[in-house]
């Protein structure tokens, strides 16, 4: 189904301005024309549904309500903000999303006025709202910062810092708690369960039971009033508990899909001496489409569906996913050996730890959206004998780098590291991508840096890993499926720092680490092709490097290239240093080093990424080439 559905009135809406020239009673069938947009859009791009699809009619609401742009609107993460991109002029390119050249799949400051903050990252939401609420307060000019934080995104302790703080903003700033039972993963921890208990105590019940006996005396149309004040018998036992002790006024719960609920207690916030103001909203993720609410993840990320069906497209049949075959792998760790546990920061799925957890749930442990936390609990693990495996994607590990050097690295405990989506990711981009993890890791004593060039390496590194206690270890593997190798039944017990020749050669040495390794043996076979005989190694470690290796392949070829996927800082560096410092290139030895530009990369398919991160065979060629300072021809001649 390709065709695009009817919105006679959302086509009369391009800005929040025109949204604000409707009548109230326009704004549920508003509501409902915006989100069969949004689900024929995702349904042909692809990307996150459910979230969205749970704040159709808060986004309605708030944009109705609030004089945005000037009121700062700040949806944390990102992810649900499709509609509001629709609603803030940006329809028209809505079927681009996350896409090259498109837009991005969060929100963006560059990419309209409504986007005031650039959000991917959980748990930021308050803090910068009430750094434009504080800000507008002490210029004495107005406009409000309002922050929509999800209660997943609130077991975060950023947050709680925030809203700690945020006495300050008075009434300028509103937080917006969208309260539907679900992050990405069902949420753990504090939060989620203490509004759950207290909604469904016997306290709130009873208080309930005595407002409808004695509703049932009042004349009906007070017995009809009597019965919508449920929701602020709500409030009435909630609020004055965990945020009024954080100094803000509580408001609901209400229901976050009935507009007629929604506008008016957001105009009366809105219109409020009161402040800071916290409002409950509850919500259903992946309301108003029955595959995304009969889902178990509410179709949190989708590839392209039917949106008749909900039938979502398939890949292609290939090899199995790197991060499926760590999951394998860890189980079979813990089959044999009953001290290692695994840890996840609200990522089981996305990491396979949830294959884990079915098997051994006593030794697995989601700790929400905690990464800080999740660290040093792995730390403390370690110390008491444990193996804890953190599983954590690379671009997450960087919210707990203290924890990292202090808690792990300084101690020299032996926590694992498996970092997933190392490398860059495609659809999600810049703030997603993990570009930095070498670089952050590799500077640390006591670390070791592994990184897999292929599926079956993975599980080498798996097992490398749980068998050694001598101190922190790292092993870093991309989004996607492997390469098709097969996978080895016994694993091999990897020498820490010691790295593999995969082709020999003589004149020209590619030092791969990571999954460039296939392009660099491709760059070898046009090397050779031009004459010009090419070693290529897979050096497996980026701490401690294989030095012995190393200093060999410099003292035998002319030309040696560092390729890694990772940032400046990362492999290349190390290797230079190395050079230098043993005083290999005064002799004229040519290094150059190939890795990830000095930007931030939008989002593409990942395959033109590493096109224009100058990764792929070809820009090594031209890397080698340049070094020998000659050009193609100049090789062919002289090796007639």
């Amino acid at each position: 189904m390709t065709a695009n559905p009817a919105t006679p009135l959302l086509d009369t809406v391009d800005t929040p301005d025109d949204l604000r020239k409707l009548k109230p009673a326009d704004l549920r069938q508003l509501a409902d024309e915006l989100r069969t947009e949004m689900i024929s859009a995702v349904g042909q791009t692809g990307g996150h549904l459910g979230s969205g699809l749970g704040v159709v009619e808060l986004t309605v609401a708030i944009h109705y309500v609030f004089e945005t742009p000037a009121d700062r609107l700040i949806w944390d993460v990102g992810h649900q903000a499709y509609p509001h991109k629709i609603l803030t002029g940006r329809r028209e390119r809505i079927r681009t999303l996350r896409q090259g050249g498109g837009l991005s799949g969060f929100t963006k400051r560059s990419e309209s006025e409504y986007d005031p903050f650039g959000t991917a990252h959980s748990s930021t939401s308050i803090s910068a709202a009430l750094g434009f609420a504080v800000a507008n307060k002490i210029k004495g000019q107005p406009g409000r910062g309002i922050a929509v934080i999800g209660d997943g995104a609130m077991s975060a302790g950023m947050a709680y810092e925030a809203m700690n703080n945020a006495a300050e903003a008075g009434n300028r700033l509103i937080v917006i708690l969208n309260d539907n039972d679900m992050s990405i993963a069902p949420p753990v921890g504090g939060l989620s369960s203490y509004l759950a208990r207290l909604v469904s105590s016997g306290r709130f019940l009873g208080l309930r039971d005595l407002a409808r006996k004695f509703a049932r005396r009042l004349p009906r149309p007070l017995h009809a009033a009597a019965r919508k004040t449920d929701e602020f018998a709500r409030g009435m036992a909630m609020g004055g508990t965990l945020f009024e002790e954080l100094g803000f006024y509580y408001v609901g719960p209400i229901d976050g899909h009935d507009l007629d609920a929604l506008v008016p207690v957001l105009e009366n916030v809105r219109d409020a001496a009161e402040g800071p103001i916290l409002v409950h909203v509850v919500t259903q993720k992946g309301k108003g489409y029955a595959p995304a609410e009969e889902a178990a993840d509410k179709y949190h990320g989708v590839q392209k569906f039917n949106v008749i069906t909900g039938e979502q497209a398939k890949a292609p049949a290939g090899p199995p996913s790197y991060t499926g075959v760590f999951a394998k792998a860890l189980v079979a760790e813990a089959e044999k050996d009953d001290r290692i546990c695994a840890i996840t920061a609200a990522m089981p799925s996305g990491t396979g730890l949830d294959k884990f957890a079915q098997l051994y749930p006593k030794r697995s442990f989601d700790v929400g959206i905690a990464e800080q936390h999740a660290v040093t609990f792995a730390a403390g693990l370690a110390a008491q004998g444990m193996r804890p495996f953190c599983a954590i994607y690379s671009t997450f590990l960087q919210r707990a780098f203290d924890q990292v050097v202090h808690d792990v690295a300084i101690q020299n405990l032996p926590v694992r590291f498996a970092i997933d989506r190392a490398g860059l990711v495609g659809a999600d981009g810049a703030t997603h991508a993990g570009s930095f993890d070498v670089t952050y890791l590799a500077t640390l004593p006591n670390m070791v840096v592994m990184a897999a060039a292929d599926e079956a390496e993975l599980v080498h590194m798996v097992h490398t890993a749980a068998q050694y206690d001598d101190g922190p270890i790292a092993f870093r593997y991309p989004r996607g499926n492997g390469v098709g190798v097969d996978l080895p039944e016994v694993p091999q017990l990897l020498e820490i720092g010691k790295g593999r020749v995969v082709r020999e050669g003589s004149k020209v040495a590619l030092l791969s680490l990571g999954t460039r390794l296939g392009e660099a043996l491709k760059a070898a076979d046009v090397l050779e092709a031009k004459g010009l005989s090419t070693t290529v190694a897979d050096l497996r470690f980026a701490k401690p490097l294989d030095t012995d290796l190393i200093r060999k392949l410099m003292l035998s070829h002319e030309v040696v290239v560092t390729v890694e996927e990772g940032a400046i800082g990362g492999l290349g560096a190390h290797v230079l240093t190395m050079a230098s410092d043993e005083g290999l290139t005064d002799a004229g030895l040519r290094i150059r080093t190939m890795r990830l530009p000095d930007i931030f990369q939008d989002h593409d398919k990942p395959e033109a990424q590493y096109d224009e991160a100058g990764l792929n065979a070809p820009q090594i060629v031209d890397t080698v080439l340049k070094a020998l300072r000659h050009n193609s021809a100049g090789v062919n001649e002289a090796r007639a």
